[in-house]
């Protein structure tokens, strides 16, 4: 096998004319020169150095090896820059993957301090919700993925209510969908960082009787009312909150625009219940919005994280927008 160390000893010796040349060029001993090319010699099973009078030249097959050998120790230069470019974050990628709200809050800060910092490691960002986040995240797509999940539910996820009088193969459609979102809810593989416990604000009507109340209002309150639900993952934990505190909740509406949720609320349709993070991107005209308490009487949360395969993990780059993600949660 041809070596980078007795390619460069080749050139030393073709650069200079002899073995002891050779050695001082690189800084070795004028015998350690002449076994490096015997030991390249018999790698090639060829002559490579011909000895004339004082000196010495390339033989034909030392030239042709020394052509190639030019273009490989360059390449190999600049491959061993690049790496420490990027081991010393003056370079480098970071593919982010986040769910719309993080995007709109975390994504911003943490990508603005990190090229504070290094301007040369690109960021780039593309919207999904988990279950899809974490298959983009597992099949290469990206290095770290904004996901959330819901600690009331023990990694199970509920059946998504349909909205209210779907047929049965809607509620087909509904089942299928939840047993996806559980088969994405598995996390083992992967590195966690926690990045904060995100309240689960409720959203009612402006002249709702709950609304002046104050304090926060428990689920089993709202029993009668239409809903109206986000996302397939948020609807199933919606349903199994609700479950918990002894009603099925009517669906009415289901859609993951929050902006159409707040516009739904606000005209009088039914309730929701949003991430308060959402409600920071979003504009609350006509609504109310109070704390939400599970039938434990618990807060109602969901945990937002940062996900990355453990390889990528030790990457700089990675970790240092993992850190950037976790300085920005922790300013909310």
């Amino acid at each position: 096998m041809i070596e980078a160390r007795h390619l460069r000893v080749l050139r030393a010796v073709a650069r200079t004319g002899s073995f002891s040349a050779a050695a001082r060029e690189l800084g070795c001993t004028q015998p350690a020169i002449s076994q490096q090319m015997k030991a390249l010699e018999k790698s090639v099973d060829t002559p490579l150095v011909v000895r004339s009078g004082r000196g010495m030249q390339l033989s034909e097959a030392g030239r042709v090896l020394l052509k190639h050998a030019t273009g490989i120790l360059a390449g190999l230069s600049a491959a061993e820059e690049e790496v420490a470019a990027i081991a010393g974050l003056r370079a480098g990628r970071v593919r982010l993957v986040s769910f719309p709200t993080a995007s709109s809050t975390l994504v911003p800060p943490a990508v603005a301090r990190l090229r504070d910092g290094h301007p040369g490691v690109r960021v780039s960002l593309v919207e999904a919700e988990p279950p899809e986040s974490l298959a983009m995240l597992r099949g290469g797509e990206c290095e770290i993925a904004l996901a959330f999940r819901y600690p009331q539910s023990d990694g199970a996820v509920a059946l998504p209510a349909p909205a209210h009088g779907t047929p049965r193969e809607a509620r087909a459609e509904a089942n299928l969908e939840a047993q996806q979102l559980t088969a994405g809810s598995d996390w083992s593989d992967l590195v966690v960082t926690p990045l904060l416990d995100d309240p689960l604000v409720g959203l009612l009507p402006a002249g709702h009787g709950l609304a002046g109340r104050g304090g926060a209002v428990g689920l089993a309150e709202l029993a009668g009312e239409q809903w109206i639900a986000g996302c397939p993952q948020c609807r199933g934990h919606l349903v199994e909150l609700c479950a918990g505190a002894g009603f099925e909740p009517r669906i009415d509406f289901a859609t993951d625009d929050y902006p159409a949720v707040v516009g739904l609320v606000a005209a009088g349709l039914g309730v929701a219940v949003l991430p308060r993070l959402a409600l920071r991107s979003v504009r609350p005209d006509g609504v109310s919005t109070v704390p939400v308490h599970t039938a434990s009487g618990v807060p109602a949360v969901r945990q937002v994280v940062a996900l990355t395969l453990p390889d990528l993990a030790e990457v700089p780059a990675v970790a240092l927008m993992l850190e950037r993600l976790a300085g920005a949660a922790a300013d909310r």
